[in-house]
């Protein structure tokens, strides 16, 4: 039976304790695992607004409604009110995550400093980010997170070398078509990868058509044409979480009427054990429907 993982991105302090609840109840309802990537640091969504100048960025949020979704409050995180520290003010939430038999692993720190900043930041920077999450996870669960899935799709090649130093088994850090070995000039660096390979909520909500009442059909729609292919997809606590939960529930079931199962990606890693994973070169590109570039799965090596 082909698989497709379900990789849960958690950015923000409303995220985590009204997002997760909502989908913990959604997944059970559906008997589906999922792993949740949390943000464990301070929420500074505020500062994002930074990114206004980046082309693209106004369109992408004003089809998707960024106020409706996140609130206010959470807009202002970081700049005229304080961030609050997710993982610190969390912790009994994040735990009923892995109570309920879902992995769970690290996102980033601070959300808004990885996604803007780490593309041009040297080791030490992304190491102490890095670290800080890893401590974090270590404290609230007892031991090491075994994922990451970088914030914003944001990576660079310290970040992919230290995944393997801090005891990472595998990732999911950007886009492309199949799980890979990442190199870097040529050479194999890091974890293997589990790329997302399809297409987020908000990157086809308000093009083409489709609005967030109908998104699930356009989803279901690209399943359907690739039969017995695996596949991640990465959903958002702030998004099919909260107000396009019951989309994200009719998504779910109707991936499960094509035949699909609905696994974690620490599931579907251990499905491929004993399978040498192609060698791809690390890459920066485009995806459609999202705003500036992002790591994604890069060309194929000889290995």
């Amino acid at each position: 039976m082909p698989r497709l993982a379900l990789k849960i991105d958690v950015d923000t302090w409303r995220g985590t304790r009204e997002g997760v609840p909502r989908l913990l109840e959604v997944l059970g309802r559906r008997g589906a695992q999922a792993t949740f990537l949390f943000s464990l640091g301070p929420d500074r969504t505020g500062r994002a607004i930074r990114r206004v100048f980046r082309p693209g960025f106004l369109s992408k949020v004003s089809r998707t409604s960024v106020l409706e979704h996140y609130g206010l409050r959470t807009l202002l995180y970081g700049t005229l009110l304080p961030g609050p520290d997710i993982g610190r003010g969390c912790a009994a939430l994040l735990r009923s995550v892995a109570a309920a038999g879902h992995e769970t692993g690290v996102h980033c720190w601070d959300h808004v400093r990885w996604q803007d900043f780490v593309a041009g930041r040297d080791a030490d920077w992304t190491a102490r980010e890095m670290r800080a999450a890893v401590r974090r996870h270590i404290e609230i669960f007892g031991s090491p997170p075994r994922t990451h899935g970088a914030a914003g799709w944001q990576m660079n090649a310290h970040a992919y070398r230290l995944e393997r130093e801090l005891g990472f088994v595998y990732a999911s850090d950007g886009r492309g078509s199949a799980p890979y070995q990442p190199a870097l000039h040529g050479q194999p660096v890091g974890v293997p990868q589990l790329p997302t390979t399809l297409p987020t909520f908000d990157e086809l909500i308000g093009l083409d058509g489709v609005s967030a009442l109908d998104v699930d059909k356009r989803l279901l729609a690209i399943t359907a044409a690739q039969p017995g292919r695996d596949q991640v997809f990465t959903l958002h606590a702030e998004l099919e979480g909260m107000k396009l939960a019951p989309v994200f529930e009719r998504l779910l079931a109707g991936w499960q009427d094509q035949g699909l199962q609905l696994t974690s990606t620490g599931e579907y890693f251990a499905s491929l054990a004993g399978r040498a994973l192609p060698l791809h070169e690390i890459a920066v590109g485009e995806v459609p429907g999202r705003s500036g570039t992002l790591a994604v799965q890069g060309p194929a090596l000889a290995s």
